[in-house]
């Protein structure tokens, strides 16, 4: 069982969440973000209470790449090695493209797509070493289509994180030996500081806690690829997928 996870952007929504819910049974963590304080009250909170557990904080800035190499070994030394990481860091800034705000949606790419690659790079390495390990990666709906307007960007780097996990997961095939899995999760509408919305007022929100609970359910079972949560996510997907873009243009 993989017991050692460490989860980049786990200040705050999913990341925090997912660390909770690990945490609750059972797992060491190493938690990362650039917001130390926010880390820190959380570490606290997690030990406080499961105090059977070791859980690390470790600051992050995933845009500053040599300190991703630097805090997954650091981590990893923390824990006795890492049998997971959860590539969640993310942005959900953009603008229309043509309008004047090409910083905005670089930035975007440069931290949901760029930075992931770092970070995969290093979780990887220490995989191989070991031989064992997990990779997650938290995609999103939003890579199913190019979508408009300020989605634009952060569609394009979902689709780019959903691409780099399917590639390394074609290469894990091609080279067998490893007991090594990589899970890409494509979570639906679940409240978090990105969205910061309330779950009653938008339909088809789903709640930090039970989102976050579904997440960790499938990866535990280090499924290759869903949706989450299930319902109503599979079907609309589907529909995502194949629609024609005039319709499309009415869903999004």
């Amino acid at each position: 069982m993989r017991r050692r996870t460490l989860i980049t952007g786990a200040s705050s929504g999913l990341g925090a969440g997912m660390a909770r819910h690990l945490a609750a049974r059972g797992h060491d963590l190493a938690l990362t973000a650039r917001r130390t304080d926010r880390l820190d009250a959380l570490r606290d909170e997690l030990l406080a209470a499961h105090p059977g557990i070791h859980v690390v904080a470790h600051r992050l800035d995933v845009d500053d790449h040599p300190q991703v190499f630097d805090v997954v070994a650091a981590a990893a030394d923390d824990l006795g090695g890492l049998d997971r990481v959860v590539v969640n860091a993310g942005l959900g800034t953009g603008a229309r493209v043509g309008t004047g705000r090409f910083e905005a949606n670089r930035d975007t790419l440069m931290t949901n797509a760029v930075a992931a690659l770092a970070q995969c790079e290093a979780a990887m390495g220490h995989f191989y070493a070991r031989g064992a390990g997990h990779l997650v990666l938290v995609s999103s709906l939003a890579a199913y289509r190019g979508l408009p307007g300020a989605q634009t960007a952060y569609a394009a780097s979902k689709a780019a994180v959903a691409h780099l996990a399917e590639g390394i997961r074609i290469d894990l095939l091609r080279h067998p030996g490893h007991d090594i899995a990589v899970t890409t999760l494509f979570p639906g509408y679940i409240v978090s500081e990105m969205n910061d919305v309330d779950e009653r007022d938008v339909p088809l929100m789903t709640g930090t806690v039970a989102g976050t609970r579904a997440m960790v359910d499938l990866i535990e079972r280090e499924v290759a690829e869903a949706s989450v949560p299930r319902l109503p996510w599979v079907p609309l997907g589907f529909v995502l997928r194949h629609a024609p873009l005039r319709v499309l243009r009415r869903l999004v």
